[in-house]
C-alpha cells in the first residue's frame, strides 16, 4: 500500500471517527485500516489517533498530521488529473447538505445545468433540517440558516434570508387579523421547536431596531419547515417562514402575509466546510455556483 493510500485511510478514519465506517466507505477490511493507520504510527514515530471502545479522535500529532495530509492528497488528485482534464474542469465526488426545503425548491431543480457544466463532477445530496456533523459524517460542504455556533468551521457568508408572518385565509376568518404584535395574546401560532433542542421559538419581531420576542399560544408544534407550512395551510396558526417557501403559497391565496410592518430580522446564510486552505476545485466552482445561485432568494 503506498504512502498516498495509506494518507487516504488516515484522514478517513479521522473524519469518521471509527475505524468501522471508514472501512465501510472505503470498502476495505476494518483489519487493513486498521492495520494503515498502525503502518502510519510507525514510520511517523507517533501516536495519531486516540482509540476508545466508541469513539477515534486525533491526538495533537494526528491533527497536524491530519491537515498535512489534506494538502498532499489535494495535490496529488490535482497533479493525476493535469492532463486527464483541463485545470477548468474539475472531477470527484461533492457531498452537500442542504435545508430540505432549499434543497428541493432551489438547488435540486437548478443541478442539472451545474452537472451540465461541469461532467466530472458527481454530488452526494443530503437534505435535512438537523445540523450533520461535516467531519464525523464526511461531508464536503453544508448550507446553514440561522446563527452559527463557534463550531471551528470556516463560514462563507451567502447573505439573509427575508423573513415573513404568514396565515390561511380560514384561519384569518376565524380568529381574525393579527395588526400589531400584542394582537398575538388573541392568536395560535404553529410553534417551531428546533430540531437539535427541542426547543420552542418565540415569534420575534424588530422594533426600534431591537430584536423583541413573546411567547405565542399554540396547539400543535413542528420540527420542519415542511410541517410548519402544511399546519399552516390547514388553519391550525400563524408561522414565521423565509419568503421564498411561500411564495407560490402567496401569489395562489392559499396564505395571506400579515403584519408585513413588524417581521424578524432576516436569517444569515453560511455554506460551511471544514478547512480553508487548499479546498479542492470542486469544491470551489460548487460554492461559486451556488452562492450565484442562493442570490436569486437572498436580500443582502
Amino acid at each position: 500500500m503506498d504512502r498516498i493510500e495509506l494518507f487516504r485511510i488516515f484522514t478517513r478514519v479521522v473524519e469518521s471517527a471509527s475505524f468501522t465506517r471508514a472501512a465501510d466507505t472505503l470498502g476495505l477490511p476494518r483489519s487493513s485500516v486498521s492495520a494503515a493507520v498502525q503502518t502510519l504510527e510507525t514510520r511517523l514515530g507517533t501516536r495519531l489517533l486516540h482509540r476508545t471502545t466508541r469513539k477515534v479522535a486525533p491526538t495533537q500529532d494526528g491533527a497536524a498530521f491530519y491537515e498535512r495530509c489534506l494538502r498532499l492528497i489535494e495535490d496529488m488528485d490535482e497533479a493525476e488529473n493535469l492532463f486527464r482534464r483541463s485545470a477548468s474542469d474539475p472531477t470527484g465526488r461533492l457531498r452537500v447538505d442542504l435545508p430540505s426545503r432549499i434543497g428541493r425548491l432551489i438547488v435540486a431543480p437548478a443541478l442539472p445545468e451545474f452537472l451540465t457544466r461541469y461532467p466530472g463532477i458527481d454530488i452526494d445530496l443530503g437534505m435535512t433540517d438537523r445540523a450533520v456533523h461535516l467531519i464525523e459524517e464526511s461531508v464536503d460542504c453544508a448550507l446553514r440558516v440561522g446563527p452559527l455556533s463557534d463550531s471551528g468551521l470556516i463560514a462563507r457568508p451567502f447573505g439573509t434570508l427575508r423573513l415573513i408572518n404568514v396565515a390561511s385565509p380560514d384561519y384569518l376568518e376565524r380568529y381574525g387579523i393579527p395588526l400589531v404584535p400584542s394582537d398575538l395574546a388573541s392568536h395560535y401560532a404553529v410553534n417551531y421547536a428546533s430540531p437539535s433542542s427541542g426547543r420552542v421559538e418565540d415569534w420575534e419581531w424588530i422594533e426600534g431596531g431591537e430584536a423583541r420576542t413573546v411567547a405565542v399560544p399554540g396547539r400543535i408544534s413542528v420540527n420542519s419547515a415542511e410541517g410548519s407550512i402544511a399546519c399552516c395551510l390547514a388553519g391550525l396558526g400563524l408561522i414565521q417562514i423565509p419568503a421564498f417557501d411561500v411564495v407560490d403559497h402567496l401569489k395562489e391565496g392559499r396564505l395571506v402575509e400579515v403584519m408585513p410592518g413588524h417581521s424578524a430580522a432576516p436569517m444569515p446564510m453560511a455554506l460551511l466546510y471544514p478547512h480553508r486552505q487548499h479546498l479542492s476545485r470542486r469544491l470551489q466552482v460548487f460554492a461559486n455556483w451556488l452562492e450565484g445561485l442562493m442570490r436569486e432568494v437572498i436580500t443582502a
